[in-house]
């Protein structure tokens, strides 16, 4: 090899390396959403690696390579579900979280949490009651579904944080305060009320609103 190829060599391997790159991004992606599809349909036990790998068009062993395990694939549709995307953003960063943390009264801190709930709810409510009938199948899969009821629970923590940082904020007993709150943000009521009882995401997410607000005790005189 002549010396003069090699910074060809070298500039051909700076533009193929994104390519490369984004390539092995759409694979994980058709991955993940293929096995989305198929955990909701058929249910985490019944969907084999080769489902996975047959409706996301690629070879089983690429599943296997980009992912390494059924739980793994699982544990990435559920972090995709709730965050929208694959980028590497925490929730409470989100743009459509911001809010939240914008809110001034406490009414408008829990109407922009609802919206958050009906948010989440729509995209991931399925793949929660995925986890939660998977979660007995293996110590993997049963701390998956303990992380994210932590999660959960963190979410909560943080609605009652930024009520109690308010220049007037109201007195909550804050253990039972977040307790509330954790259980309306469990997207089982999304699928409860608007998947099998028919709600419109609207009245979802007034109802969510409203029975936060009037559980912890906040009447109209805390939101002036």
């Amino acid at each position: 090899m002549g010396v003069n190829s090699r910074p060809a060599d070298r500039e051909r391997r700076r533009y193929d390396s994104p390519l490369r790159e984004e390539r092995a991004r759409q694979t994980r992606q058709a991955i993940i959403a293929a096995a989305h599809r198929l955990f909701v349909v058929q249910g985490y036990a019944a969907t084999s690696f080769a489902d996975i790998a047959k409706d996301a068009a690629v070879a089983r062993p690429t599943v296997f390579a980009a992912f390494g395990s059924k739980a793994a694939v699982l544990r990435e549709v559920v972090d995709q579900a709730l965050a929208g995307d694959d980028e590497p953003v925490p929730v409470a960063e989100r743009p459509w979280f911001r809010p939240v943390r914008d809110g001034r009264t406490p009414k408008a801190i829990l109407s922009a949490y609802a919206e958050v709930c009906r948010i989440i709810g729509g995209r991931a409510a399925e793949v929660f009651e995925v986890v939660r009938r998977a979660a007995d199948e293996g110590p993997e899969l049963a701390d998956l579904w303990e992380t994210m009821q932590r999660n959960r629970r963190a979410g909560a923590t943080m609605v009652i944080d930024l009520i109690e940082a308010l220049e007037a904020s109201p007195h909550l007993d804050r253990r039972r305060a977040v307790d509330l709150v954790w259980v309306f943000n469990d997207p089982s009521h999304y699928r409860t009320l608007v998947g099998a009882c028919g709600w419109s995401e609207q009245e979802y997410t007034a109802f969510i609103s409203d029975q936060m607000h009037h559980g912890l005790g906040l009447d109209d005189s805390a939101d002036r």
